[in-house]
């Protein structure tokens, strides 16, 4: 089981970086597998996911200095819209950083703001616990 809780972990952290990666095939598996032990592959996947969401943080954080370089990826337009964004709907859309799409441009603005990291990790993870406390839920009515 440890070797299953592990690589639950891993799947959820690449997943919430921005490496193009799903943990639901991973944790939908072992809640098949290990159906008394749902709350500690929550708990797993929760942790994890949170993690990589903190390396976004870091990334937005530290990184932006390297904004004007050539190879930056964002454009000073893109990110001035995602600023404006971010400001209007303020920390609170951190509760949404596990969406699919757009989760981890949340997490990266977050940093790039300066958002307090122990605010940062409180909203993420608890976005990110319900979101996949939902998703268990569901798999485990569905078998």
């Amino acid at each position: 089981m440890l070797v299953d809780l592990a690589l639950l972990w891993g799947t959820a952290f690449l997943a919430a970086t921005f490496v193009p990666f799903y943990s639901e095939v991973v944790l939908a598996k072992l809640v098949v597998d290990y159906p008394d032990w749902p709350w500690l592959l929550i708990g797993v996947a929760s942790v994890g996911n949170t993690a990589g969401a903190c390396v976004n943080w870091w990334m937005g954080r530290y990184l932006l200095h390297y904004s004007d370089r050539s190879w930056w990826p964002i454009k000073p337009k893109q990110l001035e819209t995602a600023q404006r964004w971010f400001q209007r709907f303020g920390k609170w859309s951190l509760l949404f950083s596990w969406l699919p799409v757009g989760g981890d441009a949340i997490t990266l603005l977050a940093g790039i703001l300066r958002v307090r990291f122990a605010v940062f990790l409180a909203l993420t993870f608890i976005g990110k616990a319900l979101r996949f406390s939902f998703f268990v839920l569901l798999i485990e009515h569905v078998i």
